[in-house]
């Protein structure tokens, strides 16, 4: 039996006195779009930083892309790749130069490197874009150039932190439908986001409240278990219920 991208038992991690996940056990199948939710707090950041080899769980397991995220987070890292809401872009360099510096961090080196950066330029409509400067490009266009540096090295995972904050809605659609199709080749993709309209698109939603796993399961299965009309109105509910805590 093929193993989950993903697997985490019991997670736990405390800053001092502060716990900010606790006992998170779930499974990610290879190849599905998985949403990581909660609000602000909740405990997505850490969970991530963990499941990314950047962090040391206090306590539990978990398993990335078949490595050990705390034996084994060099194999882990070299697996996987990262896109967060503020790029990490390289404004002064080109597209080329940014895809070019991202994809040699990962090895791609020479003819490799050049191959496998043209693909990319096809993939995601790069090609005319490849030599502006980045710090000129729209939110739109920046997004494209940080998937496609997340992307370089043929990730087994992906993880996407907000990748569309403060993106336009037709470029948050042709993010989408380019993750799905990245889905659809096999890469696995976790996200987070505040946007429940994309929340919905993911195959199975996993919800963090105070560090804890509330509700797990596909959006029409959370939505019954609250009783809400629509994943954006759980949100809601949580986020209220935090607040008033």
């Amino acid at each position: 039996m093929t193993e989950p991208a993903i697997r985490t038992e019991h997670l736990r991690k405390t800053f001092g006195d502060r716990i900010a996940v606790d006992d998170l056990s779930f499974t990610v199948a290879r190849g599905e779009i998985f949403g990581l939710l909660g609000p602000n707090g909740s405990g997505k950041t850490t969970t991530i930083r963990m499941l990314c080899g950047l962090l040391a769980p206090t306590s539990g397991t978990a398993r990335v892309a078949g490595r050990d995220v705390v034996a084994e987070p060099e194999q882990v890292r070299r697996r996987i790749g990262y896109m967060s809401q503020r790029f990490g872009l390289y404004d002064d360099l080109t597209v080329l130069e940014n895809m070019r510096f991202y994809s040699g961090l990962y090895g791609l080196h020479g003819a490799e490197q050049r191959r496998r950066l043209s693909e990319l330029g096809d993939e995601l409509g790069l090609g005319p874009r490849l030599g502006q400067l980045t710090g000129t490009l729209s939110g739109g266009w920046k997004q494209r150039v940080a998937l496609a540096c997340a992307m370089a090295h043929r990730p087994e995972l992906v993880f996407l932190d907000e990748p569309t904050s403060g993106v336009d809605p037709a470029s948050r659609r042709t993010f989408w439908e380019l993750i799905g199709g990245y889905a659809k080749a096999g890469v696995t993709a976790l996200v987070t986001t505040h946007y429940m309209d994309e929340a919905e698109l993911c195959g199975r939603l996993a919800f963090l409240s105070r560090g804890r796993l509330i509700a797990l399961g596909t959006p029409e299965a959370i939505t019954a278990q609250f009783g809400e009309r629509s994943v954006e109105d759980v949100f809601i509910a949580l986020q209220q219920k935090d607040d008033a805590a």
